[in-house]
């Protein structure tokens, strides 16, 4: 069954309900929504995912979805995989996922540790400066 998307926007926030299956014909549709969504929307903070429509998820759909949280993690947007279907539900949970997808708070953590980041300058007191 072919993906069907409905993108809502809001202040702040970007909205994509799917129907159909999210599988290797159709898992870079979502991926290129969401990457459109991200580069296009200023001030972007959420992206839901509202998956109640869902009919079927393979290894093409997970790979879209862990694509999807690292672009939003990177761009300090917090994503909202939600109403999620059994089919979907059992695929994060075999496959050690469900924790890094389903943890909104991790997204804007990524973009701190980030921003955070300095580097580490070499030891004066040693002959290589290591």
């Amino acid at each position: 069954m072919p993906l069907r998307l409905t993108h809502l926007e809001g202040p702040g926030a970007a909205r994509f309900e799917l129907h159909g299956d999210l599988d290797h014909y159709w898992a870079d549709l979502l991926l290129e929504a969401v990457e459109t969504v991200l580069s296009d929307y200023g001030g972007l903070r959420d992206v839901h995912l509202q998956c109640a429509g869902l009919t079927a998820v393979d290894s093409s759909g997970l790979s879209a979805l862990l694509m999807i949280r690292r672009r939003t993690g990177a761009a300090g947007v917090r994503l909202h995989i939600q109403e999620r279907p059994l089919c979907l539900e059992r695929l994060l949970e075999l496959t050690g996922t469900i924790e890094y997808l389903t943890t909104p708070e991790a997204g804007a953590r990524e973009q701190r540790s980030a921003v955070t980041e300095a580097p580490i300058s070499g030891r004066s007191n040693t002959p290589e400066g290591l």
